[in-house]
């Protein structure tokens, strides 16, 4: 399995198949995440100052904060996969571990 990278700005990238959820940070719930995640040491921030728009949590119990929107984050995602059809990045990096 490859790691898919996504960039969210500011020469920060997320590995997103470590990405357990990508949701909006106005909830309370959200919200919670967030204050836990801070009160533990597990908050990750890539927003260099700017508004929080999505928040990322990973399956390693970190969270990311980001400064793009999660239907960006999605449509990276998507956009990524669409240029690389039938998994050919996968098969291209197995071919070089053998």
């Amino acid at each position: 399995m490859s790691t898919e990278l996504i960039h969210l700005g500011f020469s920060n990238m997320v590995a997103i198949n470590k990405a357990v959820a990508v949701v909006s940070p106005n909830s309370t719930h959200a919200k919670r995440i967030v204050q836990e995640g801070r009160n533990r040491g597990m908050v990750i921030d890539v927003t260099h100052g700017r508004r929080t728009k999505a928040v990322l949590v990973m399956d390693s119990g970190h969270t990311i904060l980001a400064a793009i929107t999660p239907e960006t984050i999605a449509s990276r995602v998507l956009a990524g996969r669409r240029s690389d059809p039938k998994g050919q990045l996968e098969e291209r990096e197995q071919g070089e571990i053998s």
